[in-house]
């Protein structure tokens, strides 16, 4: 990562953090503090790249706020429930206990159910055309829900027991709802938010998304856990195709710098404006976590 991009991220997170914080400060102390366990930390690339993608329409940071930490909220929802032992069941996430290990279960699940309506809740109080709020809410109920994240975690869970493991395309489209989801409205939100179209953002986003998750697989061979924050090796402890033991470690590693490349790419034309975004599809594949 270029100092540059640190330096921008930690920005980021610091102020989606500082907002979040101060949202939820105000809670009972029941929901307070699991809420801000889950929602507190990480690198917040999805915001990131809400701030950014604004930032190409001359949407102004403190606009695009509410956006920001609204995705960070929804991903925070799907990081809870996807580490609850029905699910993934992790014990660790950013480094310290998942939500159900530091509290309890039911904690646990009324906690990404809280997040997850915070996130349309920042979204109505986005100061935007009308429209194009209602056009940000319904697409992000689309892209967590039945046909996007939810559906993808169906499909990986419904892959730890089927009779083959999934084919090359049957992963990314797994992929694509699961992780892609999320970062496609995280990509394209600044163009909606200024009523702009949003073609070439959805191609990066589509490119990224899929190298992002090839990048998680090879974390998951290669990765430490001390630095990763989470478990790793569980995928090929459960026997779970995935893009590593299916292309193999060096092909998956050419097949993410290939969607990378295709990511910036559709970058093109938005110039040096794009920088920020560039760099982030280069991190995609370099970080460690």
């Amino acid at each position: 990562m270029t100092s540059e991009l640190k330096d921008k991220l930690s920005a980021t997170a610091a102020r989606v953090d500082a907002f979040l914080e101060t949202r939820l400060s105000g809670l009972e102390a029941k929901m307070r503090a699991p809420m801000m366990h889950a929602a507190l930390g990480g690198k917040k690339m999805r915001a990131f790249m809400v701030e950014q993608s604004a930032s190409l329409f001359d949407v102004p940071v403190e606009t695009a706020l509410p956006a920001m930490a609204a995705i960070e909220a929804m991903h925070g929802y799907s990081l809870v429930h996807d580490d609850l032992p029905a699910m993934d069941d992790d014990d660790i996430r950013r480094g310290k206990l998942t939500v159900h290990k530091a509290f309890d279960e039911a904690t646990a699940i009324l906690v990404g159910d809280a997040l997850q309506t915070l996130s349309f809740e920042l979204i109505s109080e986005l100061e935007i055309d009308a429209m194009n709020t209602v056009t940000l809410s319904g697409r992000l109920a689309k892209a967590a829900g039945a046909n996007g994240m939810v559906l993808g975690q169906a499909q990986d869970i419904a892959a730890e027991t089927a009779e083959r493991p999934l084919t090359l395309d049957e992963i990314k489209s797994l992929q694509a709802n699961k992780t892609g989801a999320l970062i496609w409205w995280s990509a394209t939100a600044g163009a909606v938010m200024a009523g702009a179209e949003d073609k070439s953002l959805s191609e990066f986003a589509n490119a990224l998304g899929l190298a992002f998750q090839i990048h998680d697989d090879i974390l998951d061979v290669e990765g430490d856990a001390a630095e990763t924050g989470k478990a790793v090796q569980k995928d090929s402890s459960a026997g779970k195709a995935t893009f590593v033991s299916l292309l193999g470690l060096d092909a998956a590693k050419n097949a993410a710098k290939e969607e990378v490349a295709r990511a910036k790419d559709a970058l093109s034309a938005f110039g040096d404006s794009a920088v920020a975004l560039r760099q982030l599809a280069d991190y995609t594949i370099t970080r460690n976590k």
